[in-house]
């Protein structure tokens, strides 16, 4: 057997650290309430009537950590992405990789180590040179286990090094052949070190400072309202930007973001998070409102240090017994499809799971008896995100049909997880997750969740079981094994037996909204997953 890939623990204070103050966008989906978008009149700038300017509207908060290394927060991804660039960039939505600080993509993915060139003429927003000692920086402060950022779960187990050849040549060296080596290079995005490498560099990236080599520039950072941006003139990369001025602006109260874009005196052109309840509306005003489907999900997350959920057959009762169809009927508008994996079905990797959850309530009861469980009394602990408070009544409902006697406490975000932390009896938690901003390769995606002494194993109280081992064992043996066709029944093993443990699962993969109004903006492609990408967009 191959020898077992090290996986990072991390804290709870880790934990907040990556999503700032637990985002929406990060693995749980945060709530803000609706005066923390600030009033309208603060995130205007410029006249509605601007070709020069963009004016978008994301459904996050901006309040959040922008430190690239650490930073699950939807609003500071998204811009992120157009501030700052890695070696290797893909396109949000066919994640095809192209080549931007590298002059060139590596040819050959079986090698262990990959030597690449910088671009020449690269700077950095403050005028400096991009350098080969920047690359090195960066990837030192991922890979190093003290520090403990959130991307050295994506890193730390195939990259040992990146390592200066000459002043315009890195080596990237593996631990062993890693063809997802090219994509997830995407995800560390360079950081000048004479800027983040200086005291207290790293605590003012995570406050909104931003200095990048991409195609826009932060001009202005106003936590709780709006981030304004512009052109790059020195920008020599391979996706120019398309306007002089973008005005990103943080709404996170659904009836206030709806209002920015639609009307006869809306002063956005596009926005995210679109409710479902809103989309008739929009389209019949003129808006395209058009949706990306990915692993935006809804699931429930198990405390098997409680009985009766730590036997299987109860955990798997709960989940055969949610009316899925009713849920995505009702809640989510159809906008929705019941989880036959845990990956959804666009995904690559996706096979349709020897276990899967169809609505079966007679099944459900038959399973209780045989665990021996009556008179089950359940808390459904929940975030309060706007549709996952939606779609708890049909599972309320569908638990008390079965004789499971079912209590809603759906909560901020912060203060339901403090209270996990706190107790030890907690029962069952709802909340949402959507690790495609960082990737769609299954084995980032199950890291994220499934990590030995991770945050989510933690709550579970599950890791150190002889079924968690096996999983884990079995996702180190296929992060290393060469032979693809071995590497992805590797992976549907776990997965099905991820599926049949039941532990943290998805009950239904969502589709995230977005709308834009034609006669003023083109080239938008709707992702399916929170945020939007404007490098090539143009304002009509």
């Amino acid at each position: 057997m191959s020898a077992p890939v090290s996986r990072p623990v991390f804290s709870r204070r880790d934990f907040l650290r990556y999503s700032g103050a637990l985002s929406a966008a990060a693995t749980i989906a945060a709530t803000v309430s609706a005066c923390e978008s600030g009033p309208a009149s603060t995130g205007s700038v410029g006249a509605a009537d601007d070709k020069d300017l963009a004016t978008a509207v994301i459904g996050y908060g901006n309040d959040q950590s922008w430190d690239p290394t650490m930073t699950a927060s939807a609003f500071s991804m998204a811009a992120i992405g157009h501030i700052y660039e890695g070696l290797v960039e893909t396109d949000p939505i066919t994640r095809e990789p192209y080549p931007a600080l590298a002059t060139a993509l590596p040819t050959d993915p079986a090698a262990t180590s990959w030597k690449l060139t910088l671009r020449q003429g690269a700077k950095w927003h403050d005028g400096q040179p991009v350098t080969v000692d920047d690359v090195v920086f960066t990837f030192q402060r991922i890979l190093d286990p003290q520090a403990k950022v959130l991307l050295y779960s994506f890193f730390g187990a195939w990259l040992k090094e990146v390592r200066k050849v000459d002043d315009s040549t890195v080596e990237v060296v593996f631990n062993f052949p890693f063809p997802d080596a090219l994509k997830r290079l995407a995800i560390a995005k360079i950081m000048p070190k004479h800027v983040f490498g200086a005291p207290g560099g790293w605590d003012a990236a995570k406050g909104g400072k931003a200095v990048g080599s991409g195609p826009y520039k932060m001009t202005a950072h106003n936590p709780k309202s709006n981030t304004t941006f512009e052109a790059f003139a020195d920008y020599n990369g391979p996706r120019k930007p398309q306007f002089k001025k973008m005005n990103w602006l943080s709404i996170v109260d659904a009836a206030a973001r709806v209002a920015k874009i639609s009307g006869a005196h809306a002063e956005a052109q596009i926005a995210d998070n679109i409710p479902y309840a809103n989309i008739a509306q929009l389209k019949e005003s003129g808006l395209t409102v058009e949706g990306g489907k990915g692993m935006n999900h809804m699931f429930l997350m198990f405390n098997t240090g409680a009985k009766p959920f730590d036997d299987v057959r109860v955990r798997q009762a709960l989940l055969y017994a949610i009316d899925t169809g009713k849920m995505i009927e009702v809640a989510l508008k159809g906008h929705g499809t019941p989880a036959t994996s845990f990956l959804n079905e666009q995904n690559p990797s996706y096979a349709r799971a020897k276990t899967v959850y169809n609505y079966d309530p007679d099944k459900a009861r038959s399973l209780l008896a045989a665990a021996g469980v009556t008179n089950l009394s359940v808390t459904l602990m929940a975030v309060n995100v706007s549709w996952i408070s939606d779609c708890l009544p049909t599972v309320a409902n569908s638990w008390n049909a079965i004789g499971v006697k079912t209590t809603l406490q759906p909560q901020d975000t912060s203060a339901l997880f403090t209270k996990m932390d706190q107790s030890q009896d907690y029962q069952v938690v709802a909340a949402a997750s959507n690790p495609n901003q960082f990737g769609i390769d299954a084995d980032l995606i199950l890291r994220y969740n499934y990590t030995s002494g991770g945050t989510w194993m933690k709550y579970t109280r599950w890791d150190t079981s002889p079924a968690a081992k096996s999983i884990f064992d079995l996702m180190d043996q296929a992060i290393r094994e060469p032979d693809e066709a071995r590497k992805l029944a590797l992976t549907r093993q776990y997965l099905d037996m991820v599926a049949e443990q039941a532990v943290l699962y998805p009950v239904v993969h969502t589709e995230l909204m977005t709308a834009w109004d034609p006669k003023k903006i083109s080239g938008i492609r709707p992702q399916p997953y929170p945020g939007f990408n404007l490098l090539q967009a143009q304002r009509r």
